[in-house]
């Protein structure tokens, strides 16, 4: 398989959400497995049922976890040197040339992506439009509305 590459923060965050799968989830609903068996009949057990459910929802998050984090590669963006340009992992600010609205923008890997905390995927079309730039470059990128023109104004490696 390929790299995925991730940076520090979501690599950390993908071993604690499986810490708490293994931990937590999977003796619960082995519990409730035990519990659910323990009332008779398993044909008509929705109980039993559910919980089945929930293992394999769980266990498969398991195994998609521990395949992402065996092929990540991590990229620590603070140990790089600033040199302007924009990378993985890099916290972008730019300016819609239409609107004059700043925005500022992390780029991260796919499973890290977070709108609402302004972190894009390094495969969306802004982050596509942005890598390899550097301060002040000018780039048009095609967003649903339209070609939008933006001003890189800031790039740091936080």
């Amino acid at each position: 398989m390929s790299q995925i590459p991730m940076t520090v923060q979501g690599a950390q965050a993908l071993r604690d959400e499986l810490h708490e799968l293994k931990s937590v989830k999977r003796p619960a609903i082995i519990q409730a497995i035990a519990e659910a068996r323990a009332h008779g009949d398993l044909k008509e057990n929705a109980e039993y049922h559910a919980a089945r459910e929930a293992q394999g929802f769980c266990e498969g998050r398991i195994q998609d976890i521990e395949a992402k984090l065996s092929n990540a590669q991590i990229i620590d963006i603070t140990k790089l040197p600033n040199s302007g340009k924009v990378i993985f992992g890099a916290t972008v600010t730019i300016l819609n040339l239409d609107t004059e609205e700043e925005v500022t923008y992390q780029v991260v890997g796919d499973d890290e992506a977070d709108i609402k905390n302004n972190r894009i995927s390094v495969n969306s079309p802004i982050a596509r439009g942005l890598i390899g730039k550097i301060v002040e470059d000018v780039v048009n990128i095609n967003t649903p509305s339209g070609i939008v023109e933006f001003e890189i104004t800031q790039v740091k490696y936080l």
